[in-house]
């Protein structure tokens, strides 16, 4: 049998420096295929890509054997070192890590396949990148760089994980798993069609200080905009309320893209299904408004909510709070905010 080293096939991947510096640090696991739910065992199971018990895995935590666990613990109770991972697991088809930008004094800029191949090149270029590689899909790239000088003077929105370009094509990364494929960005690739590389030079991303200060003016600035709406905490008694959610629902719901139209992003799915609802929503509030009914803001921020918590899955991001109250309510609330004037946030 012949012994199996990944080092050997992704020398890019095990000899970078940033990596070698990560590698130490008890993070790291695969993602693997996880049975939502076990149900019948004679029938059909849907499954899901996450990060994987990494020491379940390899210390046969679980006998039984029946299932793949999530990582449910960001640590070495859950995860381990890359050196570790490397020896157990040498045939991987992937290596997870739970990035942690504070601490690890590095970032990750995720670009997605449908970044026009002159910004990948771009961002893929910047000065400071330290590594660079395909994505899973192949069409996509995972660019590591580190923290640049203005990042703590230009702090986030507290609890933000990721940062997003507003056509979705890129994100940063500060708080994230990262799912590395190890496989080096081939020469010439993103190919730049000839007209689409002369851009003027001061529309052109030159350093991930550029970047970052741009997508996090642009965060904070849509948390001080969900701020403006206020919601009361309890759930209000809004007119037509059960019939408003019902409807907007009924026509929504066959039409709404899949998460696969996301490649996986699953906040990216979430803010298309409340845009989606809230459109659809907008019809039938009008309907009872040409009959003397009114609704506040936060009226709208709470059916909008109603609606999402039927057709969004539960996940745990759902517990948490933005602006003092739920996160899809918050999400709900932003989304309203930022499609009516100022004057009517109340």
């Amino acid at each position: 049998m012949s012994i199996v080293d990944p080092r050997a096939w992704f020398p890019d991947f095990y000899t970078n420096p940033v990596i070698a510096m990560l590698s130490e640090v008890p993070r790291w696991t695969i993602s693997g295929c996880l049975a939502d739910d076990l149900g019948d065992p004679g029938g059909p199971k849907s499954t899901r890509k996450a990060p994987i018990d990494m020491r379940q895995l390899l210390d046969g935590a679980d006998p039984s054997g029946r299932r793949l666990r999530g990582a449910w613990s960001l640590d070495d109770l859950c995860l381990v070192t890359l050196e570790e991972l490397t020896e157990r697991m040498p045939n991987a088809a992937n290596v997870a890590y739970y990035l942690r930008a504070q601490t690890d004094g590095v970032l990750v800029i995720d670009i997605e396949p449908d970044c026009p191949a002159e910004l990948s090149a771009e961002l893929l270029a910047l000065p400071e990148v330290v590594y660079a590689e395909l994505s899973m899909s192949g069409r996509g790239f995972h660019v590591i760089a580190p923290i640049p000088a203005n990042f703590r003077d230009l702090p986030v929105a507290a609890g933000k994980r990721v940062l997003r370009e507003e056509h979705g094509w890129y994100e940063i990364l500060l708080d994230h798993w990262v799912t590395f494929t190890r496989r080096p960005v081939p020469e010439g690739v993103p190919t730049v069609a000839p007209g689409l590389a002369s851009a003027p030079a001061e529309q052109r991303l030159t350093s991930v200080a550029e970047v970052y200060a741009a997508l996090a003016e642009k965060a904070r600035a849509c948390a001080a905009v969900a701020s403006t709406i206020r919601t009361t905490l309890e759930v209000p008694d809004i007119a037509m309320a059960e019939r408003i959610v019902k409807q907007t629902i009924t026509v929504v719901e066959p039409r709404l893209k899949t998460i696969e139209d996301f490649h996986g992003d699953t906040s990216r799915w979430e803010f298309s299904v409340l845009n989606a609802l809230y459109r659809e929503m907008l019809g039938h509030l009008a309907q009872h408004i040409n009959f003397g009914l009114s609704y506040s803001a936060s009226d709208k921020a709470w059916l909008l909510y109603q609606a999402a918590v039927q057709v969004l899955p539960a996940r745990p991001k759902h517990n948490e709070r933005r602006n003092g109250r739920q996160y899809l309510l918050d999400r709900a609330a932003a989304m309203i905010a930022g499609r009516q004037p100022h004057a009517d946030r109340t």
